[in-house]
């Protein structure tokens, strides 16, 4: 009997959780296909599919699920609210599955986080749907958050040790799946390499440790994945710079980033992109700033 395959889109939650579900779906012998990087024609995938209101990032990841749209036995689209209280998300990520119920065909593999339910709970729920015995999907939960949490802690590490080079260094403040994103992210971390910066990612910062310094910024936020980002601020005092990266029309990002900029001291460079066609006006702003890095 063939493998069961699973795609998972290469969007949004896939940058959280991503490598922990690959792990899981592997030790469950369930085949894994991920879409690729994100390219200008997914892009235009789910830009064909989506609302104009709808910020880049979820048209990107729309553009994923109708990629993977034929060649699997299953979407893997989870539906995501809050951790608690004081860490919601915002309300596109309650949306992942009825939009992709709404889209596509292929059957729909979905678990919900929210006060209530966390990722055992999740994985518990998707692997009762595959009708895997609960025995291993608990032994595969053990292993596969245990691999995830290294990645993370070797991530976590070799940031803490960049912190301490000499070199010029610039924290990227921004959402995983934007900094990430083959199209979003590459170009901006490109150029600032070439230019001898070191880049330092705020999501490879352990969340534990960033989210509750985000009420150095403010007292009052209480979106779990921004909390996370600029969390990793107070953290960097040793940076020379900052850029905050957001993709068009984040309603999140366009108020947290204003109230946070308000608030530091160093130098900065906020980046909203809406437009993949060209990276021209990124290039100029770029260089600009690491003009400015180097006289500071």
């Amino acid at each position: 009997m063939d493998k069961v395959t699973v795609g998972i889109p290469r969007g949004i939650p896939y940058y959280y959780d991503g490598e922990f579900w690959k792990f899981f779906f592997q030790k469950c012998n369930i085949e894994v296909l991920n879409s690729p990087s994100t390219t200008q024609e997914i892009v235009d995938r789910g830009i064909s599919l989506a609302p104009d209101e709808m910020c880049l990032s979820m048209k990107i990841y729309l553009g994923h699920l109708d990629y993977l749209e034929g060649k699997c036995d299953y979407l893997f689209v989870p539906r995501i609210d809050r951790f608690d209280d004081a860490n919601q998300t915002c309300t596109n990520f309650l949306s992942f599955y009825d939009l992709a119920k709404t889209y596509f065909k292929t059957p729909i593999l979905n678990y919900n986080i929210d006060c209530h339910n966390d990722l055992l709970d999740g994985a518990l729920e998707i692997g009762s749907l595959l009708s895997i015995p609960r025995v291993s999907i608990l032994k595969a939960y053990d292993e596969a958050l245990e691999k995830a949490k290294e990645i993370k802690r070797v991530k976590n590490k070799k940031q803490l040790e960049l912190l301490k080079e000499k070199q010029k260094k610039v924290l990227i403040v921004s959402h995983a799946y934007n900094i990430h994103d083959a199209l979003i992210g590459s170009d901006l971390l490109k150029m600032l390499k070439e230019n001898g910066i070191i880049v330092l990612y705020s999501d490879y910062f352990l969340s534990e440790d960033t989210n509750p310094l985000a009420s150095k910024l403010s007292k009052k936020l209480y979106w779990k994945y921004s909390r996370d980002s600029i969390g990793a601020i107070p953290l960097c005092e040793d940076v020379n710079g900052i850029i905050f990266l957001s993709t068009f029309p984040c309603g999140l990002d366009s108020l947290v980033h204003e109230l946070v900029i308000r608030k530091i001291k160093k130098p900065y460079l906020n980046l909203v992109i809406d437009n993949l066609s060209s990276f021209t006006g990124l290039e100029t702003r770029v260089e600009s700033f690491v003009d400015l890095l180097e006289q500071s």
